[in-house]
């Protein structure tokens, strides 16, 4: 008895994808499904980076199918594809950059940039190609985060190549200035510069560029969130109120300027006893759960407060890359996959399937 199309695809709607929780029929990741008397083939598309996912979600599809009365061999090809989505009106894409990130915080101090060098290296190793910009013209970090040391080269008088680091490209004021060097800059020559970073770069088929932005909702922030064409923003705060506070008022920053905020991320939400294991909220608790249920915005994940974490990033061997296989960063490959899971529900940009149009005297 050949085995019908509808049973096919009624099977996989009870797949349901771990990551997106929808199943793999509404949320039209199933492809190109053929049929031969009871074998069946097909292919199964994610939209965000899923590496480590790619083997699980295909043993339950070909479990969920095998399970059809009458089914033969089942073939399952799993895998990723990342495209770039819409952005705010007016602003002109990078090129050589699909989507960008915006990893901001109301404040300073609350690990931003060490969510942001992370995340980034989360993403790398699920499969995805991706880049960072330190934005923080004022007290750039990823390049000890990144351990990457010199200068970048130029490709031409006016485009510099990144620097890459564990697989991730860089660009960073801190590659072309000395250390100890202060930028003693006013808000206009900070924005320029940022600007020119970001589009004097050339960026190399990324799929997602992470800005780790500065600190604050001042007038740089508000000017760069008006001017870099951003896909979604995530917020970094603590549980600690003041922190809440700011973390607010930068997530209302991005909501007037038209960025959707993808999620909030709580760094330093508990502290574990090495020696006795007892957890310590020295922050608070249930802060970022509050702020989302609030606005209405998920909580991405849950970050300790862990000596590990810093002296890792001050080695320039940051916790994805120096432990892959431990608890934190597990937990910054979960935020990762999550973050690409909600931009790829995103609107998809059709700019480039529109052809230009040029009106001409005659």
């Amino acid at each position: 008895m050949a085995v019908t199309e509808q049973q096919v695809q009624a099977a996989l709607k009870e797949v349901i994808d771990p990551n997106t929780g929808r199943d793999l029929t509404s949320s039209r990741a199933v492809r190109n499904v053929r049929i031969d008397g009871a074998d069946i083939a097909l292919d199964v598309e994610l939209g965000y980076p899923a590496k480590s996912q790619i083997d699980p979600i295909r043993r339950m599809v070909i479990q969920s199918l095998k399970a059809l009365p009458g089914a033969g061999n089942v073939s399952a090809n799993v895998y990723q594809k990342i495209v770039a989505h819409s952005v705010q009106r007016g602003v002109k894409r990078v090129p050589g950059v699909k989507n960008i990130i915006a990893i901001a915080s109301g404040k300073g101090g609350v690990g931003k940039s060490t969510t942001a060098v992370n995340v980034a290296l989360a993403m790398a190793a699920e499969g995805a190609r991706v880049g960072i910009l330190d934005a923080d013209i004022y007290g750039p970090s990823q390049p000890q985060m990144l351990g990457i040391t010199g200068r970048p080269n130029a490709t031409d008088e006016k485009t510099l190549e990144p620097m890459e680091a564990w697989g991730v490209q860089a660009m960073s004021i801190g590659f072309l200035i000395d250390v100890d060097t202060p930028m003693v800059w006013r808000g206009p020559m900070v924005t320029s510069a940022l600007e020119q970073l970001l589009n004097d770069t050339g960026w190399n088929d990324l799929d997602y560029l992470i800005v780790d932005m500065p600190p604050g909702t001042g007038d740089i922030q508000l000017t760069l969130s008006q001017k870099v064409p951003v896909t979604g923003a995530v917020i970094v705060t603590t549980p600690q109120d003041i922190a809440l506070l700011d973390a607010r008022k930068g997530l209302k920053m991005f909501e007037k300027v038209g960025i959707p905020i993808l999620g909030i991320v709580e760094n330093m939400s508990v502290h574990i006893c090495p020696n006795c294991g007892h957890e310590s909220h020295i922050f608070g608790s249930g802060g970022a759960a509050r702020m989302g249920a609030d606005y209405e915005v998920e909580v991405l994940g849950h970050l300790p407060l862990d000596l590990a974490i810093r002296e890792q990033a001050d080695s320039g061997h940051p916790t994805v890359v120096a432990d892959p296989d431990g608890r934190v960063a597990a937990i910054y490959r979960e935020i990762a996959r999550l973050i690409g899971v909600k931009v790829a529900e995103k609107a998809r940009d059709m700019s480039a399937r529109f052809p230009s149009i040029v009106v001409q005297n005659t």
